[in-house]
C-alpha cells in the first residue's frame, strides 16, 4: 500500500551504549571485596516505521527505541559480589534487575521529563542488600534533576524521575545532546561499583521563536519525519512520476530519505543548477510559470548533488507552489525539522 496520508514520525532502535567502571578495578586487585558492575550486551540494530508523534515508543531489553519525540531505554544490570582470596576474584553472590525508562520530549517546549523503574533483583548468595544511587547528566544547555531514593537496596522494584530545564535565546539551534546515567553500587564491606549508559540523542531549539514568541521544543533528530504533497495537483503528479521511472530519494516506500539544509545561499545555487528562468511557451499558456524542483532545494540533494534520474523539474502555477512552501513551513515547526535532519515526502 502507497503512504498517502501524513508521515509524521518514525521509530530507530539504537544500540545502548555503555562503560563498566568497577571491572578495572577487580583487575587491579586494589580489595579484598569488590561490587563488579556489567550490562546487557548491546544489539545495534535501525528500523524505521510510521507512528504517530504522541504514541510512547515500545520497550526491547537492551535496545534504545525512539520516535520524533519519545524513547524507551531497557537496560539489564548484573552484579557481581566478589571477594579476592589467594589474588583470585571469588564470586560471592549476584544480583541481577532491569531498569527501563520512558522518556517524552516536547514540541512545544523545552523543559520535558522522564521516568524510570528499577526492578527488584534476582538474587544469590551475597547479592541480598545492594544499594544503589542514580544520577543523570545531560549538555548544551539542558539541566537535568534525578528524583529517586537513593541508597535504596535491589531487593525490591522502585521507580524514579528525571526533570529536564532548557533555556534557549529566539532563533538558536542547540547542539545535539544526551543524558549520561550513573549507577554507583554499594553493600558494606565492598568496595563500590558503578555502570554508565547514554539515553538516544536529542536536540532543542527556538528555531522559529522571537521576542514576543517562545517556540522553544526538542525532538529526537535522528528520526525520519514526513511531509505531505497530496492535493497540489502538479507537484504530487511529478513527484510520483519520478518516483515511477525509479526515482526512490524521499519516497517512504523504501527510498532514501532527504536530508533538510538550511544555507539560503546553497539554495538558491541548487535551484539554479535545474530551474530555467522562464517556463516554456506551452507552460505560460497553461499559468504553470514557477518551476517546482524535487528534491527541493533546500535539501543536501538538492539541485545536480543526485543522477539526473533521481530528480525532477514540474512547471506549476504560482499559487500551488506557493501552498508547498505553507505546507513545509507548517511541518518543519511541528516536527523541529532543522539542518541535516532526515525526512519523507509523501506523494
Amino acid at each position: 500500500m502507497r503512504l498517502r496520508t501524513l508521515f509524521t514520525t518514525g521509530a530507530v532502535a539504537l544500540g545502548v551504549l555503555a562503560t563498566a567502571g568497577a571491572p578495572s578495578a577487580v583487575a587491579e586487585q586494589t580489595a579484598s571485596a569488590q561490587l563488579r558492575v556489567t550490562i546487557g550486551t548491546p544489539r545495534a540494530q535501525a528500523h524505521t516505521t510510521t507512528a504517530g508523534a504522541d504514541v510512547a515508543a515500545t520497550c526491547t531489553i537492551n535496545k534504545i527505541t525512539i520516535n520524533r519525540y519519545s524513547e524507551c531505554e531497557w537496560v539489564a544490570v548484573h552484579v557481581d559480589v566478589i571477594k579476592v582470596v589467594d589474588g583470585e576474584p571469588v564470586i560471592e553472590g549476584t544480583a541481577d534487575f532491569d531498569v527501563k525508562h520512558q522518556m517524552t520530549l516536547k514540541a512545544g517546549s523545552a523543559n520535558w521529563g522522564e521516568k524510570f523503574t528499577i526492578s527488584k533483583a534476582r538474587t544469590t548468595g551475597q547479592g541480598k542488600g545492594v544499594a544503589v544511587e542514580v544520577a543523570a547528566k545531560s549538555a548544551s544547555g539542558t539541566k537535568a534533576s534525578v528524583s529517586f531514593p537513593q541508597g535504596h537496596t535491589l531487593d525490591s522494584a522502585a521507580g524514579g524521575s528525571v526533570a529536564y530545564t532548557t533555556a534557549i535565546a529566539p532563533k538558536k539551534i542547540l547542539a545535539k545532546a544526551k543524558t549520561a546515567y550513573t549507577y554507583t553500587f554499594t553493600k558494606a564491606g565492598y568496595t563500590p561499583g558503578s555502570v554508565s549508559y547514554g539515553s538516544a540523542v536529542y536536540r532543542c531549539d527556538n528555531y522559529y521563536g522571537s521576542s514576543r514568541t517562545n517556540r522553544s521544543g526538542c525532538a529526537f533528530p535522528e528520526v525520519p519525519t514526513g511531509v505531505s504533497m497530496v492535493g497540489l495537483a502538479r507537484i504530487d503528479e511529478g513527484i510520483r512520476a519520478l518516483r515511477s521511472r525509479g526515482g526512490h530519494y524521499g519516497d517512504p516506500n523504501g527510498g532514501k530519505p532527504l536530508h533538510w539544509m538550511i544555507n539560503k545561499k546553497q539554495e538558491a545555487k541548487n535551484r539554479a543548477a535545474v530551474c530555467p528562468r522562464t517556463a516554456p511557451p506551452a507552460m505560460q499558456r497553461a499559468g504553470r510559470t514557477s518551476c517546482d524542483e524535487y528534491p527541493f532545494a533546500s535539501t543536501k540533494e538538492g539541485g545536480t548533488h543526485l543522477a539526473a534520474n533521481q530528480r525532477e523539474i514540474t512547471w506549476v502555477k504560482v499559487s500551488e507552489n506557493k501552498s508547498q512552501g505553507g505546507r513545509i513551513t507548517a511541518w518543519r515547526g511541528q516536527m523541529h525539522v532543522m539542518d541535516g535532519d532526515p525526512f519523507y515526502v509523501i506523494a
